[in-house]
């Protein structure tokens, strides 16, 4: 029972990985993403379509004392049920707060995504992706050095909640399940987008408590590495790695440096390296821009050292790498024909993602699940 990004992308990973999908929408409009857009394939939104792949869709308008007793249907043989209402009071309210649901079936796992999520004090506060980006910190680290706080151009908080909160059922169900010391209960999640953005501070803010200091805004250039950034080639930037003395030695080999710039005491072990970075990338950049950046991958490759092409979403889209990663999926859909969006990237060599459902219409489902329900009964 969630819409926009954060909910949906778990509950499509969980679709992915074998799980019976049920999406409630609201009655005629349904999730607030169907009116995302442009662009819109026929009345289909393009975001709608990327992440609600593998589940069926029924429309309830729980203020309907008969449509709520229907979702309690579903919810009675659940094993799951995911939210992103982001007050308590407002789910009591609607009578589908984590106390009632337990009530109906205790073997429940309740998971509840929320902007700032239902503890401290500032518990309950409506929030989407950008918000949580600016109270995380990430904004104000992103960018060119002289530019100003900048947004991650994809929803990073709302995807990261929504795999964070596929951990949580997966470990929930697990803990549930176990046969040698299973609790054959469920338990409430509670996962918030702020918190899930906090994560990405991992390495800054392991620095910030070391020294105190405000992390700065780097642009490309890695806080502690060099080189590890984009860098000039012929026709375009490349990206080399090296984060090891070994990866070190084995660039100026392949650069043919060895004689000159591994020689040099301004770049002789990493510290050194950070200390004269704008000296290094220019002697660098002046051997890349000799060669296309495709010639140089193919070297740095040779040479076992990390690099790679800065590519355009169309190039990556296409690339027989991620292609042959079985990273795209194509599903056919009644309305559109061939419907394509973003792999599961979990490669399992049992049990793995599987694509079976398209990304369903509004309410495409309300019959038969009902029908369901009352079979079940």
């Amino acid at each position: 029972m969630t819409e926009a990004l954060a909910g949906p992308y778990c509950a499509m990973m969980l679709g992915d990985l074998g799980a019976d999908v049920t999406k409630v929408e609201r009655p005629e409009t349904g999730d607030q993403a169907r009116g995302w857009g442009p662009p819109f394939l026929e009345s289909e939104s393009a975001y709608f379509l990327s992440v609600n792949r593998n589940k069926r869709s029924i429309e309830l308008n729980i203020k309907d004392p008969d449509d709520l007793s229907v979702l309690y249907g579903l919810i009675e043989q659940a094993d799951v049920f995911i939210t992103n209402i982001p007050r308590m009071s407002s789910l009591a309210r609607a009578k589908i707060d984590p106390e009632t649901l337990k009530k109906l079936n205790p073997k429940l796992i309740y998971a509840a995504i929320s902007g700032y999520g239902h503890t401290g004090p500032k518990a309950n506060r409506g929030g989407y992706d950008i918000i949580a980006q600016g109270e995380a910190g990430l904004m104000t680290l992103t960018g060119e050095t002289d530019g100003g706080p900048m947004r991650f151009p994809t929803p990073m908080a709302d995807i990261t909640a929504g795999i964070y909160t596929t951990i949580g059922v997966l470990t929930a169900l697990y803990a549930r399940d176990n046969k040698e010391n299973g609790s054959h209960v469920g338990q409430f999640l509670d996962v918030s987008l702020v918190d899930a953005q906090t994560t990405w501070l991992a390495n800054l803010g392991g620095s910030f408590f070391a020294t105190g200091d405000r992390p700065e805004r780097l642009g490309n250039i890695h806080p502690t590495v060099t080189p590890y950034q984009p860098m000039q080639a012929r026709d375009k930037m490349i990206i080399v790695g090296v984060g090891t003395e070994r990866l070190w030695e084995k660039l100026c080999f392949a650069l043919d440096l060895d004689n000159d710039i591994k020689q040099d005491p301004r770049f002789s072990s990493n510290a050194a390296r950070n200390m004269h970075r704008s000296e290094l990338i220019e002697l660098l950049e002046a051997k890349l821009i000799t060669k296309d950046a495709a010639d140089w991958v193919e070297v740095f490759v040779e040479n076992s050292i990390p690099a790679g092409p800065i590519n355009y979403p169309e190039d990556t889209l296409t690339d027989e790498h991620i292609i042959a990663r079985d990273m795209i999926v194509e599903l056919e859909h009644p309305l559109l024909g061939i419907v394509r969006s973003i792999g599961n990237p979990i490669h399992l060599s049992e049990n793995g993602p599987t694509y079976r459902r398209y990304p369903p219409r509004l309410g495409e489902h309300n019959e038969e699940i009902r029908q369901e329900i009352k079979n079940r009964v």
